[in-house]
């Protein structure tokens, strides 16, 4: 069984296209019936219309509804519910492609040892087509050090043997942001990525209730993932990598303080680079 997990928040003008593109799957439409998968539907507390769309699905849709707590949460609780020997997200904005499922499972059932598999995606920013820069390029095999900058790991389009999940644990709900770069630092520590390169899904972005307009300053929360990327098992390289990327984020946030007048968010972040003596790290590497 493949279980599907929409965690959703006021988005109910988005929420029937992906509840749609998931279920015209032809996976599931073809060779494999409805017991072949669930639609789980994690509802963190919306005001908006979301349970009334849910309502008009005659298919059967496991809704749940749950104070607001933020996106980790509601995937939590998701997985915490589900059945599923593959699990697959889907942001509420998001809408697959009919084939995604199938050509991913071609993958999987061919590949026992693979945890995950991604796809490569569309665009879509305020109605209109993008394309993603050179540093949004994704990559297959070991890419520990490629998921460091930024979150490369995108969910909606990753389809995940469940096991993993209690290998290298769920989501971190102490993270209001940056909760999928935390993940996929995990996940690139442990195993290869799978990426298939062609584009299953479309991503929509651009609207307002997009975390990354919500909070200024991401890289607060890059810094608290790569402070607890230093308490795996980390090779002697990948643990230089993890400190010359806290220091180049340090940096950002220091500048970025100090232009606000902010001195004492400035300070904290001085403090991380002395916590972990980030410049003598730097500097040693500088020498050789």
């Amino acid at each position: 069984m493949i279980s599907i997990i929409i965690p959703t928040y006021n988005r109910a003008q988005y929420l029937k296209e992906a509840l749609d593109s998931v279920l015209s799957q032809d996976y599931f439409s073809n060779a494999h019936g409805p017991d072949s998968y669930e639609l789980i539907v994690i509802d963190d507390g919306s005001t908006d219309e979301t349970r009334r769309v849910v309502d008009s699905y005659e298919s059967e849709i496991k809704y749940t509804f749950k104070p607001h707590r933020g996106v980790s949460s509601a995937r939590n609780l998701g997985l915490k519910l589900s059945k599923g020997d593959f699990i697959a997200f889907l942001d509420s904005d998001d809408i697959w492609k009919k084939e995604k499922i199938r050509l991913q499972m071609q993958y999987m059932k061919a590949h026992p040892e693979a945890v995950v598999c991604c796809t490569q995606e569309t665009w879509i920013r305020n109605g209109a087509f993008v394309n993603p820069r050179k540093k949004h390029r994704k990559h297959s095999g070991w890419i520990f050090d490629k998921v460091l900058p930024l979150c490369l790991l995108s969910l909606s389009s990753a389809l995940f043997r469940r096991s993993l999940f209690d290998e290298i644990g769920v989501f971190d709900e102490d993270l209001p942001a940056c909760e999928d770069y935390d993940l996929g630092i995990r996940l690139a520590h442990k195993y290869p990525v799978v990426f298939l390169n062609e584009p299953l899904i479309i991503k929509r972005g651009g609207h307002e209730d997009q975390l990354s307009k919500k909070y200024w300053g991401m890289d607060r929360f890059r810094v608290r993932a790569l402070e607890k990327a230093l308490t795996l098992d980390l090779s002697g390289n990948q643990e230089r990598l993890v400190k010359k990327e806290m220091l180049k984020k340090c940096r950002v946030l220091i500048n970025g303080f100090e232009k606000r007048g902010k001195k004492s968010g400035a300070s904290e972040y001085k403090k991380v680079i002395e916590k972990y003596g980030l410049n003598s790290t730097e500097q040693k590497k500088e020498r050789r």
